[in-house]
This record gives C-alpha cells, structure tokens and sequence, in this order.
C-alpha cells in the first residue's frame, strides 16, 4: 500500500480499552427480556407469532491495522470507515424455533489517498435458531441450550478485489452455532457461543492473483473457512438488561497481507473483541426498543483496530391475539 506508515510497538490492552470496559460495567439500561433474542449468539428465543422487527446503523472506524503480526499505520489510505443500515426480522414460528433475516447496505470510505469507497447491498442472511433443552438448575435458574444454523448470499455483484474498502468478500456462508445460556432467577446472566462458517469459493475479475507465497493462474479463489467463540455475562431482571461479551474471529487458513501490498479477499483474517450491548425500552410506546451496541478490537492480524458502535429501534408485533398486536 505504499510508503507514508509508521511501525508502532504491538498494544496489550491499552487505557482507552480499560475506559470502554468500565464504561460497560457502569452503564445499566431497561429491557423488555423478550426483545433481547434477536441475535444468533445469544440463549434468548422470541415467543410463538410474534415477529421483532427494526433497523440498526452501524458505524465503523480505524486508522491503525495488523499487517499480519505487525501493527501500523498508512498513511496513503488514513482511516477508514464502514457505514451500514441494517434491516432484521425474528419470527417466533414457535416457542422453540425462531426463523431471523439480516439485510444490510454498505458504504466505505477512505479519509487519504486514491481509493475509492464502495457503496450498495452487501449479504442477506438467514437463520433457524432452535432451543433444544431447558434444564431447571434448583430453584434459582435454568440453563438453555440453542443451536442456530444460518447462511448469507451476496445481494450484488460488488466486487471483494478492493479490500480494505470492499463491500464484503462475495463468498456464500453457511455456519452451525451451539449456545449454552444461563439465568438466575436474581438477574445473573451467563452466555457462551461458539460457531463454525464454511465458505464458498470467490471469483475475481482477473485471470490471475498471488498469495500465501504462491502464483496462482486462476480468477477462483479458495476461501478459508471461520471459527468464533465468544463468551459474555450481565444482568437481566425487571427489565433491566446489561451484557457485556468478549470474542474471538479465528480464519482457518489463509495468508498474511504482504509489505507494502492491499490485503487479499483470502487473507487469514483474526481478532479479539470486547463488547457491550445496552437496551432501552422508550416511555408510552409499549414494544418499542431502543439498542446500542459498542465493540472495541483489542488485537488481531491482517486487521484493523476497529471502534464499532451500533444503535437502532425495534419493535414487536404480536399476532396472536386475531391478528392485533399487545
């Protein structure tokens, strides 16, 4: 990517980590507890016809990177920043399966440089999110275990040969997830998930490419397929909800962004992320929810050190009552 970057020694957790931390432990919000099932990782399920619907903004900014192990800077691209509004839907199909759909639109820029950002419709994402056991844990709990099992297809043909400005990577997913979720009956509340994403092979606009060290003459490239984790805890009760989560993105093979190169849509791409998510019930209007959600990159490779806030509203629809909402 050019000259203009400066090597700066790889961070442990810095002070502004710390304070995003704290921030997070601090800060409590009220939550309708049916609400909080909207996302594949989480123990929480919709109940039956009721379907959860809103729009979220997310975004996403960084300055500094991992070019494979070494954290730096460019100073021909600056910072870059990734917008995205999200449409999301949960159906309660029953009280055991909830069916979710994620569309979502793009926007990225670059604040230096020549690049150009991208903008349109990225990849929509489907799930199937089964609760398959509800164990009582003596009086006071009970713990749930959920798998989910979603895919997502590119919505256009936007190309994944821009990177770090490129809408997505163009790849079809599939992935299996598992999640064991726990809740005391005093609001303690305990979440671990873990999930597998096998991806389908890219096709670039050229005839050939290089990476991993290797030549290859061929516009199809073999995507890595994706592991992640991540474990979280807080408190749910009355109404009031606060999880805070930690989190890990590990690509099964792949290679390292090359000196003074653009990444590749195949590089191993890895982090570790801490996280906050906060709801707020909004005063005389019943079912309306409003989110924010903040992420924070603590370390990776082939990267960046990303800032992540997300916020939007959602609202509930009940149909069981004729057709009527609550």
């Amino acid at each position: 990517m050019g000259s203009g970057f400066k090597i700066v020694p790889d961070p442990k957790l810095s002070v502004s980590s710390l304070k995003l931390v704290l921030l997070a432990v601090m800060l409590t919000a009220a939550s309708s507890s049916e609400l909080h099932g909207q996302t594949t990782e989480d123990g929480i399920m919709l109940s039956k016809l009721k379907y959860c619907t809103g729009v979220f903004y997310t975004y996403d900014k960084w300055d500094h990177y991992w070019e494979g192990p070494l954290y730096r800077s460019n100073g021909n691209i600056g910072a870059i920043t990734t917008r995205t509004i999200s449409y999301i839907g949960n159906y309660g199909l029953t009280d055991h399966i909830n069916l979710l759909i994620t569309v979502p639109h793009v926007s990225t820029s670059a604040s230096q440089g020549v690049l150009h950002g991208q903008s349109g419709w990225q990849d929509s994402s489907f799930a199937v999110k089964a609760k398959l056991a509800s164990v009582p844990i003596g009086r006071m709990g009970a713990l749930r275990a959920i798998a989910v099992v979603s895919g997502s297809i590119p919505m256009t043909k936007y190309t994944p040969d821009d990177a770090p400005l490129s809408l997505g990577t163009q790849s079809k997913q599939i992935s299996g997830r598992g999640t064991l979720n726990y809740l005391r009956r005093n609001g303690v509340y305990l979440n671990g998930s873990s999930a597998y994403t096998w991806r389908g092979n890219v096709q670039l606009d050229r005839p050939s490419y290089y990476t991993n060290g290797q030549l290859y003459f061929s516009d199809e490239v073999a995507m890595p397929n994706v592991f992640d984790y991540s474990v979280g805890g807080g408190y749910r009760k009355n109404d009031t909800t606060l999880v805070v989560s930690y989190s890990q993105h590990q690509t099964r093979g792949g290679g390292d962004i090359r000196p003074q190169d653009a990444p590749f849509v195949s590089n191993r791409m890895n982090d570790s992320k801490i996280g906050g998510t906060i709801t707020i019930p909004l005063p005389r209007v019943h079912d309306l929810q409003y989110w924010v959600i903040l992420n924070h990159t603590l370390n990776g490779r082939n990267v960046g050190e990303s800032n992540t806030i997300t916020t939007g509203m959602l609202y509930t629809f009940d149909f069981r009552r004729n057709g009527s909402k609550r």
